[in-house]
This record gives C-alpha cells, structure tokens and sequence, in this order.
C-alpha cells in the first residue's frame, strides 16, 4: 500500500452479534492503533447501533479502500455492501447469511488483487450459516477453500504462546482417529515458514504435544504417540526444522516450559485452545496460516447474549488488527528482501 500504515479490512461477520460494536469501540481507541481499518457493513447498521450504545461514531460511507487512509482519523470508513441490514443485536436471521458471506468474499477479493494489506473477520454465527446451506466448519476451511489450497492451518496467537490444533472442528473421538503423520507433518511445515515470514523469528522452535496422557508413557497408555506423533517429528527435524516432542500436554504450557518455543503444535482443538484461553482470554487472536492473505480474528464468538447492550470488550479485535498490520510489515520486508537479491 502507499501509505505508511497498513490497511486492514474488517468483515461484518453476523450482524446479530458483536461484531458492530467492537468495532465501533475499535475505532475509538484508534489513536492507538498502528493500522488504519475500515468495515465491510451496512451503514445505517452501523449508524443506529452507535445511537444504541451511546457511543459518538461519525460514520463515513468510501467507495473504495484507499479513501479508508484519508477518513479515519475523523470517522469510522465503511465500504457498503448490497444488503440492507435490519437484524436486532442478541437475534439470529437466516435472511442475514448472504451479506455475511458477501462481506467475507469482498475482503478476500480486496487482499488478494493487494487493495488492503490484510483482513480481520468479525465472530460469525455458523448454526445460522448452517441453516442457509453453509456447508463449512468455520472461517478457517473457508478462507481456505476461496484463498488458499484447501489445507490452512489456524494458529491462535497471544503475547505469551502460540498454538497449533492439528485437528480443529471435530468431535474428541473423531479428532484422534483421524489424526495422521502427514497432517502434524504439514501443521509443523506452514507454522514454521509462518514464523519466519510472518513473525520475523528467524530461527523457530516448534514443540508438540503428545495425545495420550502423559504423552503415552512409552505405549502404556496408548500407542498414537510411537506410531504417528513421532514418525512425524522424525520427518520434520530431517528437514531441518527446529521441531521437538511429543511433549505431555499437561506439563509444556507453564511459563518455564513455554519460553523453549515460538509455538505449539497441538493434536486436537480443546487441547491447544484451553491453554491460551486461560492465559489471554480477552487478547488472543486466531490467525490462518497457509493461505494466500493475511487473515485474524477475534478469538471469541459472537456473544449474542450481550450484543447491543454496550458491554463487549474490543481487546481481542484490536489484537487482532494490530496482529494483521504487523504481519503486513513483515511480510512486505520480506518481498522487499527478497527483490533486492
């Protein structure tokens, strides 16, 4: 981009949710922010639910990204979309699903032609999603599917860890049945050249986990360790990567242990996400690693049960958009590396 600052677009994600309003209360804390945004909304959506909250949000309509760098010291930009948004906050409307895909696209297709320098998606609600024919997981597999290969990898990342989940959305049981070498071995690859490119860590050290108790306790409890976490910890250090493990899951999150690595690579979802949940609730940030655009989110849900009362905390979206801004610099001194050679 030509500014200085990088410019992250912002979804709506479901407009029951809190999705508007943490973003609202974002742009009031702007002055602190190191990127400029603007949202992918509706307006007058917008505009009532600022009235709602009691907040002072001058709302300005721009019709192209680059206006976002001129307007946002003075008034929250916003690229309209094609939809008329009447949802109450706290209500699910099946009605609502093709805007919020809609705003997930249109950020897409402004990351990947470089209109933005990255993107942030506001929390959706999938059982609605689920009930107008969306037929993925979450926005992990779709981003990965309409900017990637098909195979992304969701990191979640805070101050004090960084987490891996080699599986993600599935149940416990079907988690670790279909865990296999190749899935940790290509989690392991994306993370490593993610911390490097992304990060700025130009030597990353990757642990991982073990799945069984005591990480099998040598096959006494359980055989997923000797047949498929360490064949695939094999394969990775043959190629060099700074990778070491499996690891007992109930010992490798304390402060001492953490400091031995820039991230974890974790066997299922529960198991990487309830560490870093416990140690930055309000500020970790969920980000896709393995596909074409820099992509975070708020790492919470849409919290149906406060929106529009003026109570949901903006710490994790305001993470997550200087996440995005930070990997954007990154990933742009790379570029710029990389052509001087």
């Amino acid at each position: 981009m030509a500014s200085d600052k990088s410019l992250i677009a912002i979804t709506m994600g479901d407009p029951g949710g809190i999705g508007g309003e943490i973003s609202i209360k974002a742009w009031e804390r702007r002055r602190a922010l190191s990127p400029v945004f603007f949202l992918l909304d509706c307006p007058k959506r917008i505009e009532r639910l600022a009235e709602k909250i009691s907040m002072n949000c001058p709302i300005e309509v721009i019709s192209e990204p680059g206006q976002a760098l001129q307007v946002f010291a003075n008034s929250l930009p916003i690229l309209p979309l094609s939809y008329q948004i009447d949802t109450i906050p706290g209500t699910s409307n099946v009605s609502d699903a093709e805007a919020v895909i809609e705003s997930i696209n249109l950020a897409v297709k402004l990351a990947r032609s470089n209109k933005v320098d990255g993107i942030v998606t506001n929390p959706i609600q999938k059982e609605t999603l689920y009930q107008a024919g969306f037929s993925y997981p979450g926005h992990t597999e779709y981003l990965a599917k309409i900017a990637g290969t098909g195979r992304s990898v969701m990191m979640i990342s805070s101050q004090d860890l960084r987490v891996v989940p080699v599986t993600t959305h599935l149940p416990l049981g079907e988690a670790i049945e279909s865990l296999k070498i190749e899935d940790i071995v290509h989690s392991a690859r994306i993370t490593q050249q993610a911390l490097g490119d992304l990060f700025g860590i130009s030597r990353p050290r990757l642990a991982v986990s073990g799945v069984n108790p005591h990480a099998g306790e040598g096959g006494f409890l359980g055989l997923e360790e000797k047949q498929i976490i360490e064949p695939a910890v094999k394969i990775l250090q043959a190629e060099g990567i700074n990778i070491f493990g499996p690891l007992s899951a109930d010992s490798m999150f304390h402060e001492k242990a953490r400091n031995q690595y820039d991230a974890a690579i974790c066997m299922y979802h529960d198991q990487a996400l309830i560490p870093i949940k416990t140690l930055a609730f309000e500020t970790s940030v969920n980000v896709t690693l393995g596909i074409s655009i820099i992509r975070t989110s708020p790492d919470h849900g849409t919290a149906m049960d406060i929106a529009g009362k003026g109570e949901a905390r903006a710490d994790s979206l305001i993470a997550a958009i200087e996440l995005a801004g930070k990997m954007a610099s990154k990933k742009q001194k790379k570029f710029l590396n990389e052509k001087v050679r």
